[in-house]
């Protein structure tokens, strides 16, 4: 089989990683792999900020709950509130994905970038897992300027998604079925 295809097909969110944190070698051609991603017209909108800290992923985890916490919609504020859950799954690098506000499509060219990481992860024999429960931090008018500041967002980016990557601890999980009758062909 093709070896992208492979890795397509192989490829698994992670919530559980090993301890030990990745390679230089392997995190830097992650997040080249980003920043090859396809974006509306070449603007390559995006910003990449990678954090290896762990004191400053475990706030990052714990401001995020804070702020899922006070969700409207009860099933986000019961994420929040579970103190067994930390939002990185104690992942050892955490790279927050952000668009620039002017971009010419900024939020599908983060959602590239997010997904070319995933899949070079996947190739190098890393782990990684999509994650979108931060965002609640983002929205949060309090907490959304120190968290700007303290990730050194540049001015005019907003931060969509994080990518969580490491080494998984355990074996990946079984694959689901992928659901039928969702593609039309047309001739």
């Amino acid at each position: 089989m093709n070896a992208v295809i492979e890795a397509i097909k192989n490829r698994r969110s992670t919530r559980k990683y090993e301890t030990r944190q990745l390679s230089a070698e392997h995190l830097e051609a992650i997040i080249e792999a980003g920043l090859w991603a396809p974006s509306g017209h070449n603007d390559q909108g995006w910003h990449l900020t990678v954090l290896r800290s762990k004191t400053l992923i475990d706030e990052f985890s714990a401001d995020a709950k804070d702020c899922l916490a006070k969700q409207p919609v009860e099933w986000l504020a019961a994420v929040g509130k579970n103190k067994a859950l930390h939002i990185f799954y104690n992942a050892p690098v955490v790279v927050v994905i952000s668009g620039r506000k002017d971009a010419v499509s900024p939020f599908a060219d983060c959602c590239a970038a997010a997904e070319n990481m995933l899949l070079a992860a996947e190739s190098v024999g890393a782990a990684s897992c999509w994650i979108g429960l931060a965002g609640a931090l983002f929205k949060d008018a309090k907490a959304s300027p120190k968290w700007h500041k303290l990730l050194n967002i540049p001015e005019g980016y907003e931060p969509h998604y994080c990518v969580t990557l490491g080494y998984r601890d355990g074996a990946p999980g079984k694959a689901p079925a992928r659901k039928e009758g969702t593609v039309t062909y047309i001739d």
